[in-house]
C-alpha cells in the first residue's frame, strides 16, 4: 500500500477538520452561555430534551428508523428503552449540579460542582437513540456540551435524535449547539474527536474503547459482557425462566447484558429447562448445536457477524435447520467451559447456554469463575436464589461490577424502577474490563468538583491507638 493511501485512512480531510473545528468553537460558546444558568433552568432543559425524544410517537419513529437503517434489533424490546430515558431524567432531576452540591459538616468539607467541558460521545450502532438522549440529559444538567460521533451503520437515526433535542433547546431559548453531531464520520474523525474533547464517553466495541483510553483524554469506557446467572436449589424456576427470556431476547440478544449462560443446580435443572421451553425456548439437539457453532464462530473462535443480533428463526436458518415461529430463543446444553468452547463466551444473539452444577453451591461458583476467565470479567452476573448466604458468597466471589438478584439482567443492571442502580446506558467494568470505574456512568461522572475545606478540631489519634501492639515507645525517644 502506498504512503498516500495510508494517509487517507489515518488523517482528516480538510473538510473534516473544518467540521471538527467548528463543532468545538460552537460548543465552547454554548457552554459559556449556560455557565450562569440556575438549577431550575437546567432542569427544565433536561425535561425538554428528554420529552422531545422519549414521547411514544417520536421514539417509535426513531426505533423504526434505527432498525431499518442498521438491520439490527427488534421493535418491541427497543421501545422499552424509552423508559430508561425517563429513569435517567428522574435521577438527574433528583440531584444538584449548581453551586454547593454536598456538605460534610463533621469534616468541614463543602463540594462545588463544575462542568467537565466538551464531551466526545461515541454512539453504538445498537443504541442510536438511547445513548444520545441519556448522555444529553446528564450533560445538560452538568452544564457540559456534547459532540456526538454516530456509528456509520445507524448515523441517520443518531442525527435525527440529536436534531430533535437541539430543536427542543432552541424552543427554550437555550443554545442548540450544546448538542452537536458530526456528519463526516469515520475512524480518523472519531479518533480526532476523542483526542480533542475534555472527556470521552465510549460506548461500543472493545477496539473503540481501547482507542478511547489511548486518546490521551480522560475517558469512561465499557467492557465486554458475558452475563451469567446462577439458579440455585431455592430458586423460583418460573420467575427465573421468565426473566431469562426477557433478558435474552431484548433487542435480539445484542446487548452485553443479555443473559448468555445459566448455571443451574441439579436439583432444579430439569424443571428449569422445562420452564425455559414454556416461555419460548427451543432446545437444540447435538447436531443442531454443532451447526450453530459453525455459523457463529470461525475456526479460530472469532465471532461471525451475520448471526449477531438476529431472530432465533434466522439463526437456525443460517445453521441449516428450522424452528417454530413462536420460539423466542435457542438453548444449547453447555459441555465444557474454556476459550476453546465458544458457547461459554459472549454470544450477542438469541442463543443461551445452560450448565448443570451438582452438589454444593461452591461448584456453581467454580463454574462462574471459569466462565469469566473466558470473557466478560467486570461486567455483570446474577443469581436466582432466596438463600442470603449464597447471594453473599456470590458477591464475594464474582469478578464483576454488578450482580442482579432475581431480576432480568438486561432490564435491571443499568438501572430500573424496581432497583436502586443508577440509571444509565453505559456500564463501567473496572480494571477487570479495562475501565477506570466499576460503576454505572451517571451524573457525578459528568462533573468536576471543587473541595472547600474549613478547619475542624484536631483529629489525630495517639501512636498507641494507631499502631496497636506494634507500638514501642522506646523507639520514639
Amino acid at each position: 500500500m502506498s504512503t498516500n493511501a495510508v494517509k487517507k485512512q489515518t488523517e482528516l480531510t480538510e473538510e473534516q477538520q473544518k467540521e471538527l473545528d467548528l463543532a468545538f468553537e460552537k460548543a465552547k460558546k454554548a457552554m459559556d452561555t449556560i455557565e450562569t444558568y440556575s438549577q431550575e433552568q437546567l432542569d427544565r432543559l433536561c425535561q425538554a430534551v428528554a420529552w422531545a425524544v422519549s414521547n411514544k410517537k417520536t421514539f417509535t419513529e426513531l426505533v423504526d428508523m434505527g432498525i431499518e437503517e442498521s438491520k439490527l434489533g427488534d421493535h418491541e424490546s427497543r421501545m422499552g428503552k424509552r423508559m430508561k430515558i425517563r429513569g435517567i431524567l428522574r435521577d438527574a432531576l433528583r440531584q444538584k449540579s449548581v453551586g454547593a452540591v454536598e456538605e460534610i459538616p463533621e469534616k468541614g468539607i463543602v463540594k462545588y460542582a463544575k462542568p467537565v467541558g466538551i464531551i466526545g460521545s461515541i454512539v453504538p450502532t445498537t443504541n442510536p437513540d438511547l445513548t444520545p438522549a441519556g448522555t444529553a440529559i446528564y450533560a445538560i444538567k452538568a452544564r457540559d456540551a456534547v459532540v456526538f460521533s454516530p456509528h456509520p451503520r445507524s448515523k441517520k437515526t443518531t442525527f435525527e435524535t440529536v436534531r430533535l433535542m437541539r430543536e427542543a433547546l432552541e424552543k427554550e431559548g437555550a443554545p442548540a449547539d450544546l448538542l452537536q453531531c458530526l456528519t463526516l464520520v469515520n475512524i480518523p474523525m472519531t479518533k480526532a474527536l476523542m483526542s480533542r474533547a475534555d472527556l470521552v464517553l465510549a460506548t461500543g466495541g472493545k477496539d473503540m474503547v481501547k482507542s478511547a483510553y489511548s486518546s490521551g483524554t480522560p475517558a469512561y469506557g465499557v467492557g465486554a459482557g458475558n452475563s451469567t446467572m446462577i439458579i440455585d436449589d431455592t430458586a423460583d424456576v418460573k420467575e427465573a425462566a421468565l426473566n431469562t427470556m426477557l433478558s435474552k431476547t431484548s433487542d435480539f440478544g445484542s446487548g452485553c447484558s443479555a443473559d448468555g449462560n445459566l448455571i443451574i443446580s441439579d436439583k432444579v435443572y430439569e424443571a428449569m429447562l422445562e420452564e425455559l421451553v414454556k416461555v419460548g425456548g427451543y432446545l437444540a439437539n447435538d447436531d443442531e448445536k454443532a451447526s450453530l457453532r459453525s455459523v457463529m464462530w470461525d475456526t479460530e473462535g472469532h465471532r461471525l457477524p451475520n448471526t449477531v443480533a438476529v431472530a432465533p428463526q434466522q439463526l437456525a436458518k443460517e445453521a441449516g435447520f428450522s424452528i417454530p415461529e413462536d420460539r423466542k430463543f435457542i438453548i444449547v446444553k453447555g459441555d465444557q467451559i474454556g476459550k476453546e468452547y465458544p458457547f461459554s463466551g459472549e454470544k450477542l444473539t438469541t442463543l443461551l447456554a445452560v450448565y448443570k452444577y451438582e452438589g454444593e453451591f461452591e461448584h456453581a461458583l467454580d463454574m462462574m469463575r471459569a466462565i469469566y476467565e473466558v470473557g466478560g470479567k467486570g461486567h455483570s452476573c446474577g443469581i436466582y436464589s432466596f438463600d442470603d448466604d449464597h447471594i453473599h458468597r456470590l458477591g464475594l466471589a464474582a469478578p464483576v461490577s454488578r450482580i442482579m438478584v432475581r431480576q432480568a439482567q438486561s432490564k435491571a443492571n443499568a438501572g430500573s424502577f424496581t432497583n436502586g442502580m443508577p440509571m444509565t446506558s453505559s456500564l463501567g467494568c473496572g480494571t477487570w474490563g479495562g475501565n477506570i470505574i466499576s460503576e454505572n456512568v451517571n451524573l457525578k461522572h459528568y462533573m468536576n468538583y471543587t473541595w472547600v475545606s474549613k478547619p475542624i478540631p484536631e483529629d489525630k489519634p495517639s501512636d498507641a491507638e494507631l499502631f496497636g501492639e506494634f507500638f514501642d515507645p522506646e523507639l520514639e525517644k
